[in-house]
């Protein structure tokens, strides 16, 4: 709390606010490294210009100073390929999404696998031996569905968390369907949450926000320690 009053005054009531959802579910004291993935496809153009995907790295970090104390949260951003990766944090994140954003150029497609692929390898070089805490943010289905169900289940091995939050009018029939892979015929343990945000993401209050994001994460800890994926 003090390091967020001191570099981050604006995002108090957000770390108060993730304090509380924590609370709920079990989750006090946890320890994670969290990670933000963010969609850059075409449709997303809306999202990144009016303020509401700044406004969604501003929730993970208050979520973050929580998990992680180190106030630094990796993101990854994605379209037809890997876009860039960069990182938000405590001290350098007011405005920083539109400048990458418009940095990177040309919006792209859709490509799930690609992203989480990004997030492997970059949680595999960071040494962490904490579990990883993934919002993977996306506004449609994947280019390839093949890819990135393979992409999932390989990961379930992994101590990798997905949490998909999905912004604008799709129905996102294919995530809702990766949700539910079952277990373990296609997958050792399920590894993955997911929950729409619909059209107007900024309008959920910062608590119930919380509250989606964190919902299956005790559960996937519970599963994942038992089985040895997480330690102990």
């Amino acid at each position: 709390m003090e390091k967020v009053e001191q570099t981050a005054p604006e995002l108090v009531s957000l770390y108060k606010k993730a304090a509380v959802s924590l609370g709920k579910r079990g989750l006090s004291g946890e320890r994670a490294a969290v990670y933000l993935v963010l969609d850059r496809s075409g449709r997303m153009r809306r999202f990144y210009r009016d303020g509401t995907v700044q406004h969604l790295a501003e929730q993970v970090l208050g979520l973050a100073a929580h998990f992680d104390d180190d106030g630094v949260v990796p993101v990854v951003f994605f379209s037809t390929d890997i876009d860039g990766i960069a990182e938000v944090s405590l001290s350098g994140y007011s405005g920083r999404i539109a400048e990458l954003n418009d940095a990177y150029g040309h919006m792209g497609r859709t490509n799930y696998a690609a992203a989480m692929e990004a997030v492997v390898e970059h949680y595999r070089g960071s040494g962490s031996t904490a579990p990883a805490f993934v919002v993977f943010q996306t506004d449609g289905g994947p280019s390839s569905r093949a890819a990135a169900t393979e992409a999932l289940c390989r990961a379930a091995r992994m101590p990798l968390f997905w949490q998909f939050v999905g912004f604008g009018e799709d129905e996102f029939r294919f995530l809702r369907r990766m949700d539910e892979l079952p277990v373990p015929s296609a997958r050792v343990v399920d590894n993955a949450g997911f929950f729409a945000a619909g059209p107007e993401p900024r309008s959920i209050p910062d608590g119930e926000l919380y509250d989606l994001l964190t919902a299956e994460f005790p559960e996937w800890l519970a599963s994942a320690r038992e089985l040895g994926i997480v330690a102990r």
